[in-house]
């Protein structure tokens, strides 16, 4: 008689990867709080999530079922931002926990991207229209409202006017060598960001403090992420190559190399990562 299946448990990244395997299911803020589950395995996401949800509830029920939008955006700045008192952290903005939802919720303070990913959540909840904006330098909310559209700073908790956003983006447009407002208008870098960059640029933010701090093990983890997440982004593949090889994982970065070298072959850098592929193939 044959024996009760056995299944084996989902690791963390098949977890991960099933969050973001299709843009039309993909929960930003789930596939936020998986990824803190390289620094703490035991996470429990569902319960982070849990813990969100009662932040929106404790403040939904305060709210009167009439209330107008405009009263109900009132409701959660002052909730969000002073009683709860989130807050950029302006003390140790490259701090990696300011890139992890539950330390977030911990200690009330983040990096626009994770203050923004909560305010949204709690924003929505409220019967509110909230949605992210890949602002360049820095992350913003967009609220839509009867008369027009609310632009938020989830790092300050401020409300930015034109002006503000116009003064915001200077550096930026001097920088690309771009028109002024008439030639390249404000509302083309206010549109919404998709689910799936704004769990890349949350990566992304890691990626940069781990490689600053030359933490192979956290950086070749969040790369894996990466490359789940964007499996056709060959450059990713060729810094997981790279943190893969710091490990002594010389065959994974090898066949990650691989990839990178059969889709970019004409790449600036492509001769000498050929040379490297060479070199690892012979050590292993």
């Amino acid at each position: 008689m044959a024996g009760p299946l056995q299944f084996e448990a989902p690791t963390a990244l098949d977890y991960f990867a099933a969050l973001v395997a299709d843009d039309a299911s993909l929960s930003v803020l789930e596939a936020a709080v998986a990824v803190a589950q390289d620094d703490e395995p035991e996470l429990d996401v569902q319960g982070v999530l849990a813990q969100v949800d009662a932040l929106a509830d404790k403040l939904r029920r305060r709210v009167p079922a009439d209330a107008a939008p405009l009263q109900r955006l009132r409701l959660l700045n002052q909730y969000f931002f002073h009683e709860l008192g989130f807050s950029g952290n302006v003390n140790d903005y490259y701090d990696r926990g300011n890139s992890s939802l539950p330390a977030v919720l911990r200690t009330r303070r983040g990096i626009p991207l994770t203050l923004a990913l909560l305010y949204i959540e709690i924003a929505n909840q409220l019967g509110l229209q909230a949605q992210g904006v890949s602002f360049p330098g820095h992350f913003l909310v967009k609220l839509h409202m009867p008369r027009g559209e609310v632009v938020i700073d989830p790092f300050s908790g401020r409300s930015l006017g034109r002006e503000d956003l116009e003064e915001r983006l200077q550096p930026y447009r001097r920088q690309r060598g771009l028109g002024d407002d008439d030639e390249v208008p404000l509302g083309l870098f206010l549109q919404p960001a998709p689910a799936r960059e704004m769990v890349a640029r949350l990566l992304r933010n890691l990626k940069e403090i781990h490689r600053s701090a030359r933490d192979w093990v956290r950086l070749a983890a969040v790369l894996q992420r990466l490359v789940i997440l964007l499996p056709q982004d060959w450059p990713e593949r060729r810094d997981h190559a790279l943190a893969l090889a710091q490990l002594g994982r010389l065959e994974a970065a090898a066949a990650e190399l691989s990839l990178y070298l059969r889709h970019c072959p004409d790449a600036g850098d492509a001769l000498a990562l050929r040379r490297q592929l060479t070199a690892w193939r012979r050590a292993h």
